[in-house]
């Protein structure tokens, strides 16, 4: 693996495991009330372009990184939909 996949994968892990203390905050909370549901929407439309862009590409980091975000903050928006008040 060259120095440059390397690093593209050790910043998709860190941006994206960025999410996980949200996602655990919101199940465990039973609340996303100060998650804004505009800036959830427009991220996962752009995290979802990003995959499609690294598919084309087919840039493996860029597909990971984008792949497991995806299904992060598709997550923590079904449960903003879901305990909304």
């Amino acid at each position: 693996m060259d120095q440059v996949t390397l690093i593209g994968l050790l910043a998709g892990t860190l941006t994206t495991i960025a999410f996980i203390p949200q996602l655990q905050q919101t199940w465990r909370t039973r609340s996303a009330q100060d998650v804004s549901l505009g800036m959830l929407l427009t991220f996962v439309t752009g995290v979802f372009l990003w995959l499609i862009y690294g598919l084309m590409l087919g840039a493996l980091p860029i597909i990971l990184a984008n792949l497991v975000t995806l299904v992060l903050t598709l997550a923590i928006l079904i449960l903003k939909l879901r305990y909304r008040s």
